[in-house]
């Protein structure tokens, strides 16, 4: 048993874990009051008043310390903003898919044209059109009021999105320094802040970061008790988002139904979220389908039940995930990992058990990351997006384990040293958080630098035809056609074209797989079923284009050519280059170096090629 002083000393830390606010924090739920802890009647009334005289006799003996170093909610929301708006403008597009499927079907509901994948053809259903129209009606607004630049529409929508991160945010940093105290709560603030993960994923317009706002504003909402809001906000980030995202929600669920017995709730709030969520949906996207579809059942289908599935696009090892959470979250995913491990030796190692936790145990609030790592861990095909739905709640489970760490050395220094009573284990151990902070901080800041140095080329190569709009030779009346062979999952999007009159073209390449082709045009291109896609990833010529009429032509010069995939800058009676910027060659580089930057070193040890924008001389047509 800890010394009496020393409980004393640890409650009274704990009644101060409230976050500061210009308002006075709200009761949680009618049996509690403003500091959690649960109200009593009759002699449990008066045997905590008996506890609080005895806590108020020892600190008159042991002063307590000032009031821990907290940003309130206000502030911490200012940070989080700030922080998101850098990611709109910095971050560049890793994933083809959300290029592809997203970036370009949205640019068709803005623009009237734009790249279609098999996955919204009508015979397959996979996309959902309704999911494009939460991003695509404000740019649509947008387009139509002031006509700007479809490249002010792309950051618009950025900063839509990293705005909403934001408040996602917010909302979950009030809910964690309520249930898991405020030190947990600050270290998440600093973890999340300066998290490679989050300045990928935040601003990512792809359903697994939209399902990220929602399941962890969930699971924010589960943590104050408030069952329906978390049911809705779970029913909006599977349906709308992505369908798996609902594995979130199962911990959720279960507490709800076993432990708290509430049926009525769940099933009210489930009809409800059908009623307002499922349904309008369908009715969407089957009028942009021409047929009764509802995706989140297709992608699952698909997914689960066909005999190929996603595993056609690719398996990757068990340790694709570990090396990725590294590059992503570097100490913090590590020290994530461990947190099972960590919370039993806690239990068995320190008297004071850990219960600043209002509401659950930490095996049920902390269940949904583990539950989501098991299931993805397992599956052969891996992707960094699917770990999107979860990355706040790596770095929850980071600096819960910090705090652990924490707890666990002061109780072997108070072995060994024989600290005197009322001491807080913050008090001795805090150097331990501050450097999990500077070092988890410098890797963060070390990473981003080099993404933004190593790939964001492709981005800023494109602005370059706006350029070209500018002169003599732009012709509003003509189609420009820009091509792109080998790098065709580098294409940011056509938002990056100066105008309308600007299409991107596919060159033939080594690439064997399915490439994506135009809508069709008329009022009812969405509901076209076209011969060239299949659900198999197998090539169509369709999608080819012919060399000769292109007018503008990207290319990554990287020493390595084939037949099919040629030096086009080295063409010099064909093509000028316009633009060339360095692009990183992976094979070339250090492994480390080349994932973080490091001054004075990283230079010596990477390699980095051409990125080329190049514009035709002379076409066959003589423009």
């Amino acid at each position: 048993m800890a010394p009496p002083a020393a409980r004393a000393r640890y409650n009274a830390n704990k009644a101060d874990n409230q976050i500061p606010t210009k308002k006075p924090p709200k009761r949680l739920n009618d049996k509690k009051d403003a500091t959690g802890d649960a109200q009593v009647t009759g002699t449990k009334k008066e045997k905590r008043q008996k506890q609080a005289a005895t806590v108020a006799n020892s600190t008159e003996k042991t002063p307590l310390p000032a009031t821990p170093i907290m940003p309130s909610v206000h502030t911490a929301f200012k940070t989080f903003v700030s922080a998101r708006l850098c990611s709109a403008i910095w971050a560049y597009i890793a994933d083809c898919d959300e290029t592809f499927n997203y970036w370009e079907p949205l640019h068709y509901i803005i623009n009237g044209h734009g790249l279609q994948t098999w996955e919204y053809s009508p015979q397959f259903g996979l996309r959902s059109y309704t999911y494009l129209l939460l991003q695509g009606v404000p740019g649509w607004i947008y387009q139509k009021i002031f006509n700007p630049s479809p490249i002010l529409i792309f950051y618009m929508v950025r900063c839509m999105l990293g705005f909403g991160c934001a408040v996602m945010e917010r909302f979950m940093y009030k809910s964690i320094c309520q249930e898991f105290g405020i030190h947990v709560g600050r270290l998440w603030l600093i973890f999340q802040l300066f998290s490679v993960g989050m300045f990928v994923s935040s601003t990512a317009l792809l359903p697994s970061s939209f399902s990220m706002y929602f399941g962890c504003s969930a699971l924010a909402a589960w943590w104050q008790k408030r069952y329906s809001l978390a049911i809705f906000f779970t029913a909006i980030s599977a349906l709308l988002g992505w369908p798996f995202a609902a594995l979130i929600g199962v911990p959720l669920v279960l507490e709800l139904l076993l432990r708290q017995r509430d049926w009525r709730t769940f099933v009210q709030w489930t009809l409800i979220s059908g009623a307002t969520i499922a349904l309008p949906m369908i009715a969407i996207d089957s009028s942009y389908f021409g047929k009764l579809t509802f995706a989140p059942l297709n992608i699952i289908w698909y997914n689960v039940f066909t005999s190929h599935g996603p595993n056609i696009f690719g398996t990757e090892p068990l340790s694709y995930y570990i090396i990725n959470g590294f590059l992503n979250f570097n100490i913090i995913w590590l020290l994530a990992l461990q947190l099972p491990i960590m919370l039993v030796m806690d239990y068995l190692i320190v008297p004071a058990k850990y219960k600043s936790t209002l509401n659950f145990p930490r095996y049920i609030s902390l269940a949904p990351l583990y539950l989501w790592l098991l299931v993805f861990f397992a599956q052969p095909h891996k992707e960094e997006r699917f770990l999107f739905p979860v990355y706040p709640l790596i770095s929850l489970c980071g600096a819960i384990t910090v705090d652990v760490y924490q707890r666990i050395f002061f109780r072997f220094k108070s072995l060994v040293f024989k600290i005197k009573a009322g001491i807080h284990y913050l008090d001795h151990s805090m150097f331990i958080a501050i450097i999990v902070m500077i070092a988890s901080t410098l890797l963060g800041l070390s990473r981003v630098f080099a993404l933004y140095r190593n790939y964001h080329a492709p981005m800023d190569l494109m602005l370059e035809l706006n350029q070209f709009k500018a002169t003599p030779q732009y012709r509003a009346d003509e189609i420009y056609n820009v091509c792109i062979g080998k790098d065709w999952h580098r294409y940011p999007g056509s938002f990056f074209f100066p105008a309308r009159n600007f299409r991107l073209r596919f060159l033939k390449s080594e690439f064997r797989g399915m490439l994506p082709a135009y809508y069709e045009g008329g009022i009812n291109a969405t509901q076209l079923v076209h011969p060239y896609f299949n659900d198999q990833n197998v090539e169509n010529e369709h999608m080819y284009f012919d060399y000769d009429q292109c007018h503008f032509l990207i290319d990554f010069d990287e020493g390595k050519y084939t037949e099919l995939e040629p030096s086009y800058s080295r063409r010099t009676k064909d093509w000028s280059i316009m633009k060339s910027l360095p692009f990183l060659i992976q094979e070339k580089s250090h492994k480390v170096l080349r994932a973080f930057y490091v001054p004075f070193l990283t230079d010596n040890h990477i390699k980095y090629g051409d990125f080329n924008l190049l514009k035709r001389k002379k076409t066959r047509n003589g423009s």
